[in-house]
């Protein structure tokens, strides 16, 4: 399928701007250009009942987003994408409201440290930590700890996968499902996609280079599963899962790649590729209309899995 004329019209704008590429600045002056062209694209900012700062065992803040007050809510916990290196709470603000809204659960995106000031394996463990304080103050937080997903994309995506896997080796904490959009599996990066789509369709090849080399500065932990999740010996037992993919990324073999393995693992796993899209498109909505559409089907997905989930 060729690319949605939305994208189209996209890759144009960007083709004409004069911003350098993420791999030719700074971390700092990346993440601020980063910052500044998704809110550019996002769609208006949906009211919600709240949203507000939270710090989790004087350690890691917190954004909480609740659709309602008052209530006992599912959760889902949400690692921001961007390479593990330029996204932030602010950058993903807008998405991190649509899931609260549309799936009517508390949303707690976390402000994990990045890369290269804090390289792998800091915002696994921050993930990991924040997720475990979550289940364990559940009812301090008015979350129901039975009913806990997790969430991200691209880069949260892959930490999404790892953390899942952390709490299935560890026991706990117990998780109802996973919503992994355009996730990062595989940082041998080997896959055909990333020759396919490596260059014009905004995540580039020398973007994912940098970003690996600031999150991984040591070869040897391409291959850690807690940095290449396909990697995990077993995918047996862990949550339900949704993996989205879009057909002009770099990421898009390694995403169903995963998807089938989840599946072949005995894992309840539902697979969809927008195959006209890009990589980072849910955060478009502004200016594609699939990236609502995308959101309204991750919403769809996490409602359903917090109705099967047990009381």
């Amino acid at each position: 399928m060729s690319l949605h004329p939305q994208i189209t019209a996209l890759l144009e704008r960007v083709e004409r701007s004069p911003l350098p590429p993420y791999h030719r600045v700074p971390a700092f002056v990346a993440r601020r250009i980063y910052r500044d062209t998704r809110a550019a694209l996002a769609p208006k900012t949906p009211e919600i009942a709240e949203a507000r700062l939270m710090i989790f065992g004087n350690k890691v803040a917190v954004r909480a987003y609740r659709p309602v007050l008052g209530e006992t809510l599912p959760a889902l916990v949400f690692f921001h994408g961007g390479g593990w290196v330029i996204g932030d709470l602010d950058t993903h603000d807008v998405v991190c409201r649509q899931l609260a809204l549309g799936a009517r659960c508390a949303v707690f995106s976390i402000d994990y440290r990045l890369a290269p000031e804090e390289p792998f394996p800091a915002g696994v463990e921050d993930c990991f930590f924040a997720t475990r304080y979550i289940h364990s103050n559940a009812k301090k937080l008015s979350v129901d700890p039975a009913r806990i997903a997790l969430g991200g994309d691209s880069a949260g995506g892959n930490l999404a996968a790892v953390v899942a896997l952390m709490a299935r080796d560890a026991g706990g904490p117990p998780l109802a499902y996973q919503l992994l959009i355009y996730p990062a599996t595989d940082q041998r990066c080997q896959f055909a996609s990333h020759e396919r789509n490596g260059q014009g369709y905004l995540l580039t090849k020398d973007a994912i280079g940098f970003f690996r080399s600031a999150y991984l500065p040591n070869p040897k932990d391409y291959t850690d599963w807690r940095a290449s999740p396909l990697l995990a010996q077993s995918h047996a037992s862990l949550p339900p899962a949704f993996v989205l993919t879009a057909g002009y990324d770099p990421l898009v073999d390694e995403g169903r790649a995963y998807a089938e393995r989840l599946a072949k693992c005995g894992v309840e796993t539902a697979y969809r590729e927008y195959s006209d899209m890009v990589h980072g498109f849910v955060l478009f909505g502004g200016a594609v209309d699939t990236a609502n559409a995308a959101i309204a089907d991750c919403c769809q997905r996490l409602r359903s899995a917090f109705q099967k989930a047990p009381a």
